[in-house]
C-alpha cells in the first residue's frame, strides 16, 4: 500500500504558506495589508512566503495604485488550487489510514 505522506506537498509544510493558501481557497483575492493583518505577519515574512508560492505558480500577485498608494492583491491559480486540494487529500488519507 502506498504511503499517503508521499503526496504531501512540501510547499505547504510551512504554517504560513498553509495559512495563505487556506485564505485564498475561500477568497477570490485578498490584498497584502489585509492578509498581513489577518495572519499577524510582518511585511518581510509575508512577502517571502507569497514570493515562494508565486515562484511555484500557486498564486499570482496584481500590483496597482489606489490613489497614490501601491496595492498588491493575491489570488490563487488553478495550479495552486489543485496542489492545495491534493495536499489536503493526502493528509486526509494519512489520517484515515492511521485511525
Amino acid at each position: 500500500m502506498k504511503n499517503p505522506l508521499e503526496d504531501i506537498n512540501k510547499a505547504f509544510e510551512s504554517k504560513t504558506r498553509l495559512e495563505i493558501m487556506s485564505v485564498l481557497m475561500v477568497n477570490d483575492k485578498i490584498d497584502f495589508n489585509s492578509l498581513k493583518e489577518l495572519l499577524g505577519l510582518t511585511d518581510g515574512n509575508l512577502a517571502s512566503h507569497t514570493r515562494a508560492l508565486e515562484n511555484l505558480g500557486y498564486i499570482v500577485s496584481t500590483k496597482r495604485f489606489v490613489g497614490r498608494k501601491p496595492q498588491t492583491t493575491y489570488s490563487k491559480t488553478p495550479l495552486g488550487e489543485k496542489a492545495f486540494k491534493d495536499h489536503l487529500m493526502a493528509l486526509e488519507a494519512f489520517i484515515r489510514q492511521n485511525l
